[in-house]
């Protein structure tokens, strides 16, 4: 059995002995059977995605903001393309909760952020971004480079 497969096994497994998971095992678990879902910042914890996700951080100062909507229409329109890339999408949308994704990366307004799979911020933009640019990008990454070469996601 590979890995993967027992780590995916883990949830349902500790609830059969009846133990709890956490919420970091969910949040990656949910990512890994749908990673079209798009997590709210308070979901996700971006250390459990290291080397397993490329995380996208959409801040916005609320979820009626103009750039904010039309950056979540362009990353609907094209979802699979960035589950191809292994993005993650996260969002925060209330200033006012301070999470500690808004502290880390500290946004003004709106910001599109792309973290990489190291965990290093690769690009900032205070605008929405088309998914063909995003793709592009990462595209150009060295790491993406390898799994391209390697036949991975």
């Amino acid at each position: 059995m590979s890995l993967l497969a027992i780590l995916g096994a883990v949830p349902v497994l500790a609830q059969e002995v009846g133990l709890q998971t956490t919420p970091e095992l969910d949040a990656v678990n949910r990512w890994r059977a749908d990673p079209a879902t798009v997590f709210r910042a308070d979901e996700v914890d971006l250390a459990d995605f290291k080397w397993i996700a490329r995380p996208v951080v959409i801040f916005a100062e609320a979820p009626q903001q103009p750039d904010y909507q039309e950056q979540m229409d362009l990353i609907a329109d094209r979802a699979q393309d960035l589950a191809d890339r292994d993005v993650l999408v996260v969002v925060d949308t209330d200033p006012a909760a301070f999470s500690d994704l808004r502290r880390q990366l500290r946004p003004r307004g709106f910001q599109f952020t792309l973290i990489g799979k190291d965990g290093e911020v690769k690009l900032r933009k205070p605008f929405p971004w088309d998914v063909r640019e995003i793709t592009r990008s990462i595209d150009k990454m060295p790491m993406r480079q390898r799994e391209i070469r390697e036949g991975g996601s």
